[in-house]
């Protein structure tokens, strides 16, 4: 399945570029660069002069598509295990 606005939730999120757009830690506003690797409640964010580790739950994110498109996601609706949040299927908040 392709990655789009409406599916992104859904989908592996490592590879992508980000940018944290809202956040409740005002350290942790306008980090930007590639999800790396990303747990069940944080998304681990590099650049190639530094790294972060940012909670799920205290974010928004845009992520960018490889088409170019950005698409704005809470970070609670991201919050579960990467494996589990992506195979989930039926009546699904991230559906």
């Amino acid at each position: 399945m392709t990655r789009t606005p409406e599916t992104l939730a859904r989908h592996e999120l490592v590879g992508l570029d980000v940018r944290v757009t809202v956040a409740s830690d005002p350290d942790l506003l306008d980090i930007e660069g590639e999800v790396v690797m990303e747990t069940t409640n944080t998304l681990h964010v590099e650049r190639a002069d530094r790294a972060w580790q940012v909670p799920k739950a205290a974010a928004t994110f845009a992520f960018t598509l490889p088409s170019g498109e950005t698409v704005r996601i809470e970070g609670e609706r991201l919050v579960a295990r990467p494996a589990r949040r992506t195979e989930h299927t039926g009546d699904s908040t991230w559906r």
